[in-house]
């Protein structure tokens, strides 16, 4: 499947059929998912109605390190291979992962506040999303600044690996530090989880989020193919044609 869609005609076809089906699963899952969160959840015990910021914040974060995840996978198959529909991806997997990641300083700055008396900490958490959206940040400018889409992507693949680093140290923060963060409620083996009607909501706000990064990544990488031919119809230099009287 993965060869199939390697190529950019095919892409293209697929993407036809796939894109809009991403985005109607998106579209049902955020309405049904935040109907669940802000009307059928009660409040908790500890943060009270502040805890439906979880919804919102907890998919974010998720879904950051998801597409972060799937940018260095992509950057990978371009460095090693150098395919161009693997650059195509891994910027546009850059793109969602770029606003998913600032969705979740926000919105856990909002959640900070009420939670823990203070809108910033700069504990391991806090402090590795942030340097995450620098990395992401820093990859797309790569690709703006360079006008060598060869080099930008040679570049911006080395700054995406080696920027994975930061990943399992998002992920283990709170384990590794005694930081604010709470641990995981629902990922860890033996963590006291969640109820049901909190559980629930969360996973359909996760399954939104997914659906709305595919969304988002196939439409990018179409937008990009057809820049991509755009831009070398341009380079290839006119014929030349000579019209001789005889």
């Amino acid at each position: 499947m993965i060869n199939y869609l390697a190529n950019p005609v095919r892409f293209l076809k697929f993407s036809k059929v796939a894109t809009p089906v991403f985005g109607g699963l998106a579209l049902i899952t955020t309405i049904w998912g935040l109907y669940l969160a802000l009307i059928k959840s009660p409040p908790a015990i500890e943060h009270g109605q502040s805890v439906r910021m979880m919804y919102v914040h907890v998919p974010a974060a998720w879904s950051a390190m998801m597409a972060y995840t799937a940018l260095t996978v992509a950057s990978a198959v371009s460095f090693i291979w150098r395919h161009p529909l693997a650059d195509s991806a891994a910027k546009s997997f850059a793109v969602p992962g770029t606003a998913f990641t600032f969705l979740a300083l926000v919105t856990g700055s909002l959640w900070g506040k009420p939670a823990w008396g203070t809108w910033w900490q700069w504990d391991g958490r806090m402090t590795s999303v942030l340097i995450l959206l620098f990395i992401y940040m820093s990859y797309l400018a790569l690709w703006q600044i360079i006008p060598e889409r060869k080099r930008a992507a040679r570049l911006a693949a080395i700054l995406a690996m080696v920027g994975f680093v930061n990943i399992p140290i998002i992920k283990f923060s709170v384990d590794w530090w005694n930081t604010l963060h709470q641990p995981a409620s629902i990922s860890t083996p033996g963590a006291p989880g969640m109820p049901p009607e909190i559980l629930w909501p969360l996973l359909m706000m996760v399954a939104a989020y997914s659906f709305l990064f595919a969304w988002l990544s196939m439409r990018g990488i179409e937008a990009d193919i057809v820049k991509s031919r755009k831009s070398r119809s341009h380079q290839i230099p006119a014929a030349k044609v000579i019209i001789e009287d005889i």
